[in-house]
């Protein structure tokens, strides 16, 4: 369990909002292993932070409370400083005890640029080009993600990734890849050809290093992920790294993949602010990417459990065609994350898992096996969203599979059964 006290907590947040883009601070949003992942904006700017200190004190008659009982800054330093930086000092300061206290020590910074420039003005900045060097404590990450404007060019080739690069000559993109050796060690990636990656490469190799940090044995390891506003790039990957933990069986262990959708759905994106009715009228769909992508994550290497000893596949039936069982406790065999495995002894929550004693097909002969495989020609993960349900008096006798638990009866049986060609997003309903 967290160790954060909530009304310290929100004391912190108070001071420190002010310290970040359009006043979203850090929160955190994922607790694991007893650390903190957490996301915000990038820092604001200098004509943002006079714009919003100025309306916030016209408009509170006075007073700001995100300034109370602040630290005084010394006849020395206040001699030495000018007023800019007394003000990024105080709320910055806040920021960083705000960092401090949920022991955040790696910033991933998705921005492409150092700053945001609009207008001519510098309306943002970034920890990484911070003059004072005031998070030189932190390990700060650049790693560069295009913005939702290029998630339009993905519509545009009928939502494929694959092939999609982002163009890195642009004028405003000035922010190169840096991440520390030591984190990169681990990681059998060539990181010098980012340039070349396609968006599917860059994303996988994004989220690899990501569940890498937060799979160190740091007790101090807490993540903070941002982009500018944090609407659109940030919920892409704590959205993702929510999905992947759940699906390795390591957080939200009672959530079905209903509850977990509606979950990062509703939190991840919707609370957080992501405007999904003007991100579709300009095709810019980042947040339809995020869900599409998970079957680019369904190999053992994105998975954040160290050691995993699995069963084999039941003769004949593919990985895929395992993967679409309906099963009543989720266990660790929807694994977005890891290989699809029947039975995950070291897994954490094996516990309250679907016990298998075997799976049982009807009839298992090569014909039968070959008449379903043509009623699903393409894989679950692969139909899109905007796919219409088969209607279930279509699906072939031969089709069915049946899953028996230990503790199954006859009479469960009918509730096991799988609607072949539905979409892995859909929610289940009753039988």
């Amino acid at each position: 369990e967290s160790t954060v006290q909530v009304g310290r907590l929100q004391d912190l947040i108070n001071r420190s909002k002010m310290a970040r883009c359009r006043g979203r601070f850090v929160c955190p949003v994922i607790l694991y292993k007893g650390k903190h992942i957490c996301r915000s904006a990038t820092l604001a700017g200098w004509g943002e932070l006079y714009g919003r200190t100025g309306y916030n004190y016209i408009f509170s008659g006075g007073s700001d409370d995100a300034w109370a009982d602040a630290e005084d800054i010394s006849e020395e330093d206040s001699a030495l400083r000018n007023a800019d930086s007394q003000l990024f000092d105080k709320v910055r300061g806040h920021d960083i005890k705000l960092l401090r206290y949920l022991s955040v020590r790696y910033i991933c910074d998705l921005m492409v640029e150092n700053k945001k420039v609009k207008f001519g003005l510098n309306v943002t900045s970034s920890e990484k080009v911070d003059k004072a060097q005031r998070y030189a404590d932190f390990t700060l990450l650049s790693i560069p993600y295009p913005g939702c404007e290029f998630f339009k060019d993905y519509k545009d080739r009928d939502y494929t990734a694959e092939g999609l690069i982002f163009n890195w000559k642009q004028d405003y993109v000035d922010a190169p890849l840096s991440i520390p050796v030591s984190l990169t060690q681990s990681l059998n990636i060539d990181w010098s050809e980012y340039q070349s990656w396609d968006l599917v490469q860059q994303t996988q190799n994004y989220l690899k290093l990501l569940i890498s940090i937060i799979n160190s044995d740091a007790d101090d390891s807490g993540l903070l992920v941002h982009c500018i506003s944090g609407w659109d790039r940030t919920p892409l990957f704590i959205s993702l790294l929510r999905l992947s933990l759940w699906a390795d069986g390591l957080i939200h262990t009672s959530l079905e993949p209903s509850e977990i959708l509606y979950l990062t759905v509703a939190y991840d994106w919707f609370l957080f602010g992501h405007m999904l009715v003007d991100r579709l009228s300009k095709g810019e769909e980042i947040f339809f990417f995020c869900f599409n992508f998970l079957k680019h994550i369904t190999s053992e290497e994105f998975s954040a459990l160290k050691s995993q000893r699995r069963k084999s596949l039941p003769p004949g039936f593919t990985l895929e065609e395992i993967c679409m069982l309906k099963q009543k406790d989720r266990g660790s065999t929807t694994s977005l994350s890891s290989d699809f495995s029947l039975g995950m002894e070291s897994s954490p929550g094996a516990a309250g898992s679907f016990t298998y004693e075997a799976v049982e097909l009807m009839p298992a002969g090569a014909q039968a096996q070959a008449a379903w495989r043509k009623s699903c020609a393409s894989s679950p993960q692969a139909v899109l969203w905007s796919r219409a349900q088969q209607s279930e008096d279509r699906l072939p006798s031969a089709g069915m599979v049946e899953v028996k638990s230990s503790s199954s009866s006859s009479s469960t049986h009918s509730d096991n059964f799988l609607r072949i060609g539905s979409s892995p997003l859909e929610v289940p309903r009753s039988r």
